[in-house]
């Protein structure tokens, strides 16, 4: 993909320009992005990773226009046909991408470009846009308020009989289209679609009286059909390797789809033996054991308390949230890790960050622990605003969590849950539709970084209106 050098400009484009002027938020990011170049270059490392010889090949979307793209598409929560869509209809938003009068490309060109940034690229382009908005002035760093939330993977409730369905038509739908790769008369793979969808439909369909009765002998047969399934396709495998299609194309998609079934079939033991643990035996699994999608294996189980949603299926979130409203850290967390284990690492990089620890860290009582207090005070924190949880207090600690400062600190507190609510309603932040862990952080950053954007964008613009008066 050789990427799009800059050209002269047209008449239609300077007409464009000339006629269309863009809002302020736009064009306080517009100018944001082009005072960092190093941006561009990030996304542009990003975009020829990989190819031996960038400059051949068609022109494709410049890394400027990618990364223009990519934020945009955070600010309104489009998915990639909108993107496209809105962008070639819309003035302001040509100028913004820097498209201009050009043809606008299609959402699976989007869709490719975007797929080759990389989780490190995201994070080191949010501290570059954190060391932009301390430089221009709009961010000291002296307050801090943290807080974890819940972004939720792309899948259906979790049970075993519907992961055990997933198995089998995911693994037959794949046999079939290997058999239709192989010569005629090399291998057959029977179909038990049917039997295991009755079985699964069969636990889903019975009443709590049927239960105790037909509940484990059905999942007897639903776990013997799936392995039945597995074993055939693994034996398929064995007769496939090595055999040579009509052409080197079908040779080469024998290999991938043996790939993929044998991925699949390892999955499908996980499910399995999860399923024959917790149902026949009647074996207690730890959550870190199972496995509850085999699309995105990568999905943690999360209980937080909450009474509307007891059990939640994606990843754990670390934010903090600066006074204006800037994410200064994230982090996506693998399992359900309290907490309290976040107050160290994030004051290690906010002092990395701002050269100084915050004046103020505000956090709700679940970042509450003696270690936690000690670290902010040998941090040189000024205040630190953690209300205790459980026990009995000390009189000092009972007169410090009556104090004004401690009680202001809380309601300083409060505006991250704002943020939060921002980043899943706003940003698109609350279902992650992209596939795998790595994706998953991309998203994640994506929404963090158009987040940041604004409030730079938004800030310089009541500087501007302060400067004015």
């Amino acid at each position: 993909m050789r990427q799009t050098a800059e050209r002269q400009v047209s008449f239609a484009d300077a007409e464009l320009q000339r006629q269309v002027r863009l809002d302020t938020t736009l064009q306080g990011i517009s100018d944001l992005l082009d005072q960092q170049a190093q941006l561009v270059e990030m996304v542009h490392q990003d975009l020829v990773r990989g190819l031996k010889n960038p400059q051949a090949g068609r022109k494709g979307i410049g890394a400027e226009q990618a990364l223009r793209c990519f934020v945009l598409k955070g600010m309104k929560n489009w998915d990639l046909r909108e993107l496209a869509e809105r962008t070639a209809d819309g003035y302001s938003l040509r100028i913004f991408t820097n498209f201009f009068a050009r043809p606008v490309p299609k959402h699976d060109a989007f869709n490719r470009c975007f797929n080759r940034l990389t989780p490190q690229t995201l994070r080191a382009i949010n501290e570059v846009v954190v060391q932009a908005a301390v430089g221009v002035g709009v961010e000291d760093g002296k307050k801090l308020r943290v807080d974890t939330t819940v972004v939720e993977t792309d899948i259906h409730f979790p049970t075993d009989s519907s992961l055990l369905w997933d198995c089998v038509r995911v693994i037959s739908r794949l046999a079939e289209r290997l058999i239709d790769k192989l010569p005629a008369g090399t291998a057959s793979f029977p179909d038990h679609t049917r039997q295991v969808r009755r079985r699964m439909q069969q636990i889903q369909r019975m009443t709590p009286k049927q239960r105790p009765q037909r509940h484990v002998p059905t999942y007897r047969k639903l776990i013997k059909l799936t392995r039945r399934v597995v074993d055939n396709a693994r034996h398929l495998i064995q007769k496939a390797r090595g055999t040579c299609g009509d052409g080197p194309i079908d040779t080469i998609l024998i290999e991938a789809l043996g790939v993929q079934i044998e991925h699949y079939c390892g999955l499908a033991e996980r499910v399995i033996h999860q399923a024959h643990r917790r149902v026949v035996e009647d074996e207690p699994v730890g959550n870190e054991e199972k496995i509850f999608s085999i699309f995105e294996p990568h999905t943690d189980l999360i209980k937080r308390g909450k009474v509307q949603k007891p059990v939640e299926f994606g990843h754990k979130v670390f934010l903090a949230e600066s006074r204006i409203g800037l994410i200064t850290d994230y982090r996506v967390l693998e399992g359900n890790p309290p907490d309290e284990r976040h107050v160290a690492p994030s004051l290690e990089h906010h002092k990395k960050t701002f050269g100084a620890a915050p004046e103020l860290y505000a956090a709700d009582r679940g970042f509450y622990s003696p270690a936690n207090v000690e670290a902010c005070r040998a941090a040189k924190v000024a205040l630190e605003c953690f209300p205790q949880r459980g026990g009995r207090k000390t009189p000092e600690r009972e007169a410090h969590e009556r104090s004004r400062a401690f009680r202001n600190g809380q309601r300083f507190r409060a505006g991250v849950e704002g943020r939060i609510s921002v980043l899943l309603r706003g940003r698109g932040m609350r279902r992650c539709p992209l596939e795998g862990a790595e994706r998953f952080e991309v998203f994640v950053g994506a929404a963090v970084l158009a987040n940041n954007l604004m409030v730079i964008a938004e800030q310089l613009k009541r500087t501007a209106a302060r400067r004015r008066r």
